[in-house]
């Protein structure tokens, strides 16, 4: 008779983690996706590999990711049917976040049913404030107007901005960032000449500059996402429209808007959020990796979703297993030190931001925030357009 002792305790054998990314691969988002978290996404997964995976107790090894992705085709609806599947037919160990704030949005109830953590990539709003304690599994990665446009004001006020006109998309990011903007303004005695909204599509913004222009506003804003930041500044180019101020959300961040545009061309220009090299040792890797690549660098969302990634798998590691109510808990409580520098969470929303406005100067995307942070002074007022770069043949 013999007598085999087994060991109940030991996790079955594992050889990878599956990730399951549903996000926008065609569609209005799909620039969205190319040009911020995609690449950062696919930077962090092959340097991960590259080391032969996140180490994971429970299992003894590295265990290498394997990504499963689906396209939401930049549809709520269909993204929140394909998040469903990847959970429960795919049977995925994480997920990835969607793109955008209205995304994530829909997205961090469903996560949170199914206790899967949802690491916030582009997109943030201050309304999520309205349902963090019933989604604590999400984790709210980037700022947001509530962050953003005090300090917006506040460079507003320094550069001695009388009389503003706003225009903005007319989804969640869009309106909130009017709301915010409108609060912040008025505090600071900045009159809004008017806040006129548009619809996702739109292929012509001129007749709002030209309102902008005769107005005589010296700030113009725009509250909009890649494709009509482009839009908006051929066109205010076009037009001849030049104030002292001129500030769009996302899309200004983005290095290929300096290409396009050529660095003289939008010198002085400012965008929601910043960050560049000098930020940190991790920072300038980061841009050289994703510049070597050949990859579309954003200097908003980027070194935050870099850096969140790795207090992911700071948090898996000393977890030790892939049980994501143990991984939370953990994420929920501690600061790690990251490219970013140290990143915590609180109430869900990450604490820490590289820079809130960013503008332009030379080529730099500088961090022009009142403070410790300030890479760079801000530039007033805007120099008048430089002429548009004949395109490329």
């Amino acid at each position: 008779m013999f007598l085999f002792a087994f060991d109940c305790s030991a996790a079955p054998p594992k050889d990878k983690i599956r990730v399951g990314w549903v996000t926008s691969l065609s569609g209005p988002y799909a620039s969205g996706v190319a040009g911020t978290n995609g690449p950062v996404y696919d930077f962090w997964i092959d340097e991960i590999n590259a080391k032969g995976g996140i180490f994971v107790k429970e299992y003894g090894k590295r265990l290498p990711l394997e990504v499963i992705k689906y396209d939401d085709k930049s549809d709520v609806g269909t993204m929140t049917k394909l998040l469903e599947k990847t959970i429960l037919e795919d049977k995925v160990d994480f997920i990835f976040a969607p793109w955008g704030t209205a995304m994530l949005y829909a997205a961090a109830p469903i996560a949170t049913k199914h206790k899967y953590i949802l690491l916030g990539g582009p997109g943030g709003a201050v309304k999520l404030k309205e349902i963090m304690d019933k989604v604590p599994y999400f984790f709210s990665v980037l700022n947001t107007a509530e962050t953003q446009m005090p300090a917006l004001a506040q460079i507003l006020v320094e550069a001695k901005v009388k009389k503003a006109a706003i225009i903005y998309i007319q989804d969640l990011h869009g309106i909130e960032y009017r709301d915010v903007a409108l609060a912040e303004f008025k505090k600071r005695g900045i009159e809004v000449a008017f806040a006129k909204s548009f619809p996702h599509g739109t292929k012509d913004l001129t007749p709002m500059l030209k309102d902008a222009k005769a107005a005589n506003v010296d700030a113009f804003l725009g509250f909009v996402y890649p494709d009509e930041a482009f839009l908006v500044t051929g066109q205010a180019m076009e037009v001849g429209f030049s104030p002292k101020a001129y500030f769009l959300t996302v899309g200004v961040c983005l290095a290929p808007y300096r290409d396009t545009f050529s660095a003289k061309g939008i010198e002085g220009v400012m965008g929601a959020g910043a960050w560049n090299g000098k930020v940190s040792a991790g920072a300038k890797k980061l841009e050289e990796g994703l510049i070597k690549r050949k990859a579309v660098v954003d200097y908003w969302g980027q070194l935050h979703y870099y850096a969140s990634l790795q207090f992911f798998e700071k948090a898996i590691e000393e977890a030790g297993t892939l049980d994501q109510v143990k991984i939370r808990d953990i994420m929920a409580t501690r600061t790690y030190e990251t490219a970013l520098g140290p990143m915590k969470f609180e109430k869900g929303f990450n604490t820490n931001h590289a820079g809130e406005i960013g503008q332009w100067q030379k080529g730099v995307f500088e961090i022009i925030d009142p403070g410790k942070k300030r890479t760079a002074n801000p530039e007033y007022p805007k120099p008048a357009w430089a002429p548009k770069p004949p395109a490329k043949k």
